[in-house]
């Protein structure tokens, strides 16, 4: 097993795992999940994804990938602080 192939694993398991708790969410509260949850899932696969990209030499992705990894991040922490 290559890390290429277990980084494309961890991805679709990123995947899964938002659907999963966003149906879940929608079931039990009747809405929407929260968005801080969705930006900080968005974090982590963008920089799996940034990973990836690199493992399998694809600078033009790896560059796109962080910055939706920043992006993300900074909704993360601008949803985070305007709730302290």
């Amino acid at each position: 097993m290559t890390l290429g192939f277990l980084l494309d694993a961890i991805l679709i398991l990123v995947v899964l795992e938002a659907i999963v708790l966003g149906v879940w969410v929608l079931r039990r509260q009747g809405r929407v999940p929260a968005i801080g949850l969705l930006a900080n899932l968005a974090a982590g696969f963008f920089l799996l994804l940034a990973a990836r990209a690199a493992w399998v030499d694809e600078p033009e992705l790896v560059m796109a990938a962080l910055l939706g990894a920043l992006a993300a991040h900074l909704a993360d922490l601008g949803i985070r602080f305007r709730r302290v």
